[in-house]
């Protein structure tokens, strides 16, 4: 893959794509998407960045109109979208091992959501309880359905992120 510019028109294209594919996935999948026990299935998309940096703010916009378009409190869409930036600038930094990639947003967002839960959304639950449930998602919306994304896409890459 070659070295991609920011703030190209085709850096802005590829961001804009995935974070409309992000929205429609949230949205399309709405009833899992949010509450205590979630599975977020556009969360697969947070392995972009080992192929584009287009994907941290894809991912992160993406993130930001889901919760808005969902309904999220305020927390929620600023919280949120902040664990998801983290996961994003997580998963590019740690790009060369294809294994790592996964980790960041697993981990922000297994730390964040649910104090975002708690306080947002008044979910009662305990926090480590929470951080089972939502880590959980993320793990089974990352590792697995984002790693098959990943494999499917590395053949391809080149001709899709060049």
């Amino acid at each position: 893959m070659k070295k991609q510019t920011i703030f190209t028109p085709r850096f802005i294209a590829e961001s804009g794509i995935i974070a409309a594919v992000y929205v429609v996935l949230v949205l399309l999948f709405a009833p899992i998407s949010f509450k205590a026990v979630q599975f977020r299935v556009a969360e697969a998309l947070a392995i972009l960045p080992y192929f584009t940096p287009a994907g941290i703010p894809g991912i992160t916009i993406g993130c930001l109109l889901g919760n808005l378009l969902g309904g999220g409190d305020p927390l929620d869409i600023i919280f949120g979208t902040l664990a998801t930036l983290i996961g994003a600038f997580g998963s590019y930094a740690l790009r060369k091992n294809q294994w790592l990639v996964p980790l960041p947003p697993i981990l922000s967002n297994t730390i964040i959501i649910p104090w975002v839960l708690r306080f947002a959304y008044d979910v009662p639950n305990a926090i480590p309880y929470l951080m089972l449930t939502v880590g959980v998602g993320e793990i089974l919306a990352i590792y697995v359905l984002g790693m098959i994304l990943l494999f499917a896409l590395k053949p391809i890459a080149d001709k899709i992120f060049r």
